[in-house]
């Protein structure tokens, strides 16, 4: 699997479980790990080219995080969303970030919102560039970095689980249809909308942008997890 090379791993060994939970994160939204299918640390291990242990310590850390569960004397699997739970995540973003939006363009200053604007000029870029860990990366670190700015750091720290737990399956087939662009590019027009103070507007493209990614998730729950 191309997220499972050792050439993507640092090779200190004190950062090592941290860049082996990157590249899981990584295979796990691009579907390269599959929902539902179990995988276990020795197998992982060979595709790194490292021992097991790293890897079984990466794969706690991701059950945590509810992105797997642990089998006894099996492995891990991976942790499947449905429907339900993907209406339930995006219910809970929307009651959180669109009035946390509208708040925070009435009280930021226009340095603080205009510092989102390279984030966001950077996942346009990884769309375009089909870098799709590049792409998630920037669009977690835009959310959480706007969200940064009401002061609340347990808000912060919930809406980065919902985050997690509401991950794309698929995103390699999305990309390849160009249907990440226009999600992408709605990150610009949120910060143009907050730089101009306008937080009704602000509110109602976050709407859009959160419905938009809903229905992303929707697609790229195809069976084929292509």
């Amino acid at each position: 699997m191309g997220h499972l090379k050792a050439s993507n791993l640092v090779t200190a060994r004190e950062r090592l479980r941290d860049q082996v939970a990157h590249a899981l994160r990584a295979a796990l939204i691009s579907g390269e790990l599959r929902p539902g299918h179990v995988y276990s640390a020795p197998t992982l291990a060979e595709d790194f080219g490292i021992s097991a242990t790293p890897v079984r310590e990466a794969m706690l850390d991701l059950a945590r995080e509810g992105l797997v569960e642990p089998l006894r004397n099996k492995g891990f699997r991976v942790t499947e969303v449905n429907e339900h739970d993907l209406d339930q995540y995006t219910e809970i973003r929307t009651l959180i970030e669109v009035p946390m939006v509208g708040r925070i363009t009435r009280t930021a200053s226009q340095a603080d919102l205009e510092a989102l604007r390279p984030i966001a000029e950077e996942i346009v870029r990884a769309a375009h560039d089909h870098d799709l860990t590049g792409y998630l990366e920037a669009d977690r670190r835009f959310h959480l970095s706007l969200l940064a700015l009401s002061g609340n750091d347990r808000l912060v720290e919930t809406v980065g689980d919902l985050r997690k737990r509401s991950r794309l399956y698929g995103l390699t087939a999305l990309d390849r249809r160009g249907e990440l662009i226009p999600s992408a590019e709605e990150h610009l027009e949120l910060v143009d909308l907050m730089l101009s103070g306008d937080d009704e507007a602000a509110q109602q493209c976050m709407t859009r942008h959160l419905g938009h990614v809903r229905s992303l998730w929707a697609k790229g729950e195809a069976p084929s997890h292509s």
